[in-house]
């Protein structure tokens, strides 16, 4: 109801104003409890899950908010994309609604106050309950992007859960070249080197935007490399048919249009995977029919985040609660028997 109320005056705004404005009132919140585990408890990479809605990465670029995004009823949050030194990313306005479409147009390229104060910020949190995926990048002027990425693995890994590889976004120039198979598998060995024996599961994220055959290949990378996890996906490039005057806007696409898509990947990557690799599942979804229709296309975790632009903080709770309808209703005892079972 709050949010109903505050919504019109938020959406007076520039985007990335009421986004800071949002940020700054999770801040003074006071800090609720995570969500505990129930009957969407699950495992995924040997990290129990309180339930497989996570908000993804991009809302908390500077792990400011982890905690309170848990008491949402997020069952984990992933904060970054973070760079080892800051940088401002891509000149304003970068940030755009389209709201006839239930839309987000972004091209914010890592924005972000770099990997010291965010380290410094997460270490205090450590102890505290809850799981926290932290989301690396690479320094858009970086002359050795590989570097950085280890860079980040080694800051990062202690204070993660798990460590997200991000080389999908489409608003640093040349980073999903590091999809490529030559490339990927480069970048991965310098992150599993500067991770160690003992650290966090390295989850990779790719675009929506694959050919088959990159699809494949980032397969059997994932298995060859035993990663946790690919997140699929990110934003896309492709531009479905939109309503908003926005739609001309040059940057990722998220939201309601690239739910089909994002669908169409899980399905592509269980295949290519043979079920061997965890998904978690990413774009346009805004409810609980939208991620069980991405955990029984083979995805074991869901994240989401422009949904909350358009349906508010009572999101995560209303999802989960579906969920667990959904799950009870077709007879599934968890969230793990019901993936990949369309």
């Amino acid at each position: 109801m709050l949010f109903d109320l505050a919504r019109p005056a938020l959406f007076a705004l520039d985007p990335e104003r009421a986004h800071k404005l949002t940020l700054a009132a999770l801040k003074t919140a006071p800090l609720g409890k995570p969500a505990k585990p129930g009957a969407l408890a699950t495992e995924v990479s040997g990290i129990a899950f309180p339930n497989p809605l996570g908000m993804a990465a991009g809302f908390d670029k500077d792990g400011e908010v982890p905690d309170k995004l848990l008491a949402l009823g997020f069952g984990f949050a992933e904060v970054g994309s973070i760079t080892p030194r800051p940088q401002a990313g891509n000149p304003k306005p970068r940030l755009f609604r389209l709201v006839e479409d239930r839309a987000v147009i972004n091209r914010m390229g890592f924005n972000n106050g770099g990997s010291a104060i965010a380290a410094e910020r997460l270490a205090a949190r450590q102890g505290r309950p809850g799981v926290l995926g932290i989301n690396i990048g690479a320094n858009k002027d970086s002359e050795d992007r590989i570097a950085d990425y280890a860079t980040m693995t080694r800051i990062m890994a202690p204070l993660a859960t798990y460590l997200a590889v991000n080389i999908s976004s489409p608003n640093t120039p040349g980073l999903r070249a590091l999809q490529d198979e030559s490339a990927l598998t480069g970048l991965l060995d310098a992150v599993f080197e500067a991770r160690g024996e003992d650290g966090p599961p390295v989850f990779l994220k790719v675009a929506p935007d694959l050919e088959p055959a990159d699809i494949d290949a980032i397969a059997r990378i994932a298995a060859d490399k035993k990663l946790g996890a690919l997140i699929v996906s990110n934003t896309t490039i492709s531009r479905p048919k939109l309503r908003s005057h926005h739609a001309g806007e040059a940057g990722g696409l998220s939201g309601a249009p690239l739910r089909d898509l994002a669908l169409q990947r899980i399905r592509d990557f269980r295949k290519a995977t043979g079920g061997s690799i965890s998904l978690v599942g990413v774009g346009g979804i805004a409810s609980a029919e939208d991620a069980w229709a991405r955990i029984k296309a083979g995805a074991s975790l869901v994240q989401l985040y422009s949904a909350m632009v358009y349906e508010g903080p009572g999101l995560p709770n209303r999802i989960t609660r579906g969920l667990t309808t959904l799950m009870r209703r077709e007879g599934f005892a968890s969230i793990a028997q019901a993936v990949g079972t369309e």
